[in-house]
Formats: C-alpha cells, structure tokens, sequence
C-alpha cells in the first residue's frame, strides 16, 4: 500500500481499477487475436458509451464525439466556428495558454479580434458586465481554471450568447468529474479522461448540440467523419461523430467510458460534496499556516486548492513535499497569463484532492506543508 497522499487530480489523478482492469485486459485480448477482431468484440460496448458520456453531460448521445484529448476536442471545435474580419471572440480572464494559442493564431488569419470578460470582485466572470453584440461569433468559457478554485458562471452566461446568437464553447476540463455538468446549457464542451473523471491518460470527448453542429464547418474529417459517395463526392456524418477520427485506442476509450460509468454509480452529486468537504479543509487549514496564503477567488469554489509560501518558491516547495510523499503541482504564469499578471503571481503550489483522499490524509498534508514551507 502506497503512503503517498495525492493530491493532483487536477493533473493526471489515480484509476479506479475498475478503468485500469478495463484497459490492461483489452490490451491483453489484442496481444491474443489481434486489435481488428478485439475491438469487434467491444463494439456494442464502444457504441454504448454515447449514451454513457450523454448521461454525464446531460445530453443526446448524437451530441457525443470520443477524442485522445480534451486539446483535440477543444481545437476541432474552434477551428469549425466561422470567423471573418471583425468577428469578436469574447475570453475570460482565467483562459487557458491552450486555447489562448489557436485563438490568436486563428485572429491573426481572420481579422477577428479577442476580447477579455471582464471578473466580477469574486474574480469570477461578471456575467452583468458582457458587452454582447451581433459581432461576437463565440465565447470561450473556462468553467474552472487550472490555476484557482473559482467556478464561471455557465447558464447565465449561456443565456446571454443567445440573445446575440452567440456560441458558447465550454471548457469543462477541470469540472468533469468533479460537478454535475448534466444540467448545465451550453453549446459545445470540452473534456479529458485523466484529470477528475479519473480517466486514462489520451482520452477525451467533445459535446456538440444538435442544433449548433448545423452552423459549423469541421475542416479536419477522414472517412469515418464522412462517407466517400462518388470519385468527386462526400457526405458527412448527421451527428457529433463528423469530428472524429477513424483511429484510436480501443483500449483507452474503454478505460474512459468505464470511469465514466464508474463516476454515475458514486453519484455526481456524492462526488462534488466530497471534493467541496475535502477542498474546504485543506483551505481551512493552510489559511492557518504562518507564511503560507491560499489564492484562490471565487464566490463558488471547487476542487483546486492553490497557495503560496512566502518563503519557498513553489517549485522547491512543489519538490519538497514530493519528497514527503504529498503529490501536488504547480500551476505558472503561462498556463493562465492574464489572470497571473493581473494578480502579479508568476506561479503556484495546486493541490487538488479527490473524493478518495482522506480527512485524516488532508491533515498529515496540512502537517508537512506547514513544516516544508
């Protein structure tokens, strides 16, 4: 039994092995027939897990795409949103140095500018404050940010974008898995396999409503994305499935929906209360600490715990209590430069404990934090 105490579900977090079980042994079953004829035998379960991702998302399975990455989900999305000269793209303060980089890339060949939201004094998105036109083609919407505790608004938002018909792109890589996403309205939403949902590392999904998928134009299809009809003819696929690619790993998609499955059983619900109880006591306690100061904002807050030491850089600090055997990260200035430079941080220690870290495990973490810092 391991004595580490982990706290980077932000990161990569531990399988269930329930997921692990799932991936090793189709990797044995192709090493025995081959990888043709195994994933014929999943097939029925490949083509269930639709409407497993639907349930967590609170969608049609039609609206479900499988990626490797929340990465190739959120850039095949953008890149099918129509942009022109003056198209505005609205970004929040905590957007993510990986969606940053293909949206000025895309500005730069369009003419379509990006703005920044601007926060509300919980640092949160102020949602009374957007300034919407008939110009703005999209909102990128960071749910969660990988730097800090604070939860965005969605709906209310969400509402908004379609007064102007606006498209609200959700990324929802640090909140599946963590909070109910199946109630939530948005248009499209983004998500990885290896951070809360406690995933393989490689997986991904893309949600694509129905009614928005008609206004995109997906660039990147093979043909599983599309069907060749004629020497000088193609037809796409009706339904979310036009942005995906005909290989991945059978295995990995298994080992995705499988965790998914194994998240509805706890409970969403069950989940988030005790990400919040386990969050809330880890911020209870640092707060307490001489030196250390939690950064996180917000007026909602999640399952990422982040904070300072006025001593240690967070680096050292980060490598200090790997060597006691608390696993945490540090989040820097790049992953979330607007935010950081706005609050003149280069860089953060980021704990993020999951349902199955412990209270008692949180307070032996609390005890090497404070004698590391």
């Amino acid at each position: 039994m391991s004595d580490l105490i982990f706290l980077d579900s932000a990161g990569s977090s531990i399988p269930p092995a329930e997921v692990v079980d799932e991936v090793v042994g189709h990797l044995r079953r192709e090493t025995e027939i081959g990888g043709y004829r195994a994933a014929a035998e999943r097939r029925d379960d490949i083509e269930a897990g639709y409407g497993v991702l639907a349930e967590l998302f609170g969608c049609e399975p039609s609206e479900v795409a499988f990626t490797d990455s929340a990465t190739r989900s959120w850039l095949t999305a953008f890149d099918a949103v129509p942009l022109a000269k003056g198209d505005r793209i609205l970004v929040t303060e905590v957007e993510y140095g990986g969606n940053a980089v293909p949206m000025l890339r895309r500005a730069e060949e369009t003419g379509a500018t990006i703005e920044v939201m601007p926060s509300d004094r919980h640092g949160q998105l102020d949602v009374d404050a957007l300034d919407l036109d008939e110009r703005v083609k999209l909102i990128s919407l960071v749910h969660v940010p990988t730097n800090g505790g604070l939860v965005n608004p969605v709906d209310e938002v969400t509402a908004k974008a379609r007064e102007v018909g606006a498209l609200v792109l959700l990324d929802a890589c640090q909140s599946t898995g963590q909070i109910d996403l199946s109630a939530h309205d948005y248009d499209m939403l983004v998500c990885t396999g290896r951070k809360w949902l406690r995933g393989p590392r490689g997986t991904g999904a893309l949600v694509v409503r129905n009614e928005v998928r008609r206004r995109l134009k997906p660039r990147l299809m093979d043909h599983s994305a599309a069907e060749w009809v004629a020497p000088d003819r193609y037809q796409p696929r009706d339904d979310a499935r036009v942005f995906e690619l005909w290989e991945y790993s059978v295995a990995d998609r298994l080992g995705m929906i499988a965790a998914a499955k194994y998240a509805l059983a706890k409970g969403l619900d069950v989940i988030e209360a005790e990400v919040g109880d386990r969050a809330k006591r880890l911020r209870t306690g640092l707060a307490s600490i001489p030196g250390i100061t939690v950064q996180d904002l917000g007026e909602r807050q999640s399952g990422i715990v982040t904070f300072t030491s006025d001593r240690v850089p967070a680096m050292e600090l980060k490598d200090r209590l790997w060597q006691r055997d608390v696993a945490v990260t540090v989040s820097q200035s790049g992953s979330t430069l607007i935010d950081m430079t706005r609050r003149g941080l280069d860089e953060v220690v980021r704990a993020s404990p999951h349902y199955f870290v412990t209270p008692e495990e949180i307070d032996q973490a609390l005890d090497r934090i404070s004698s590391s810092r």
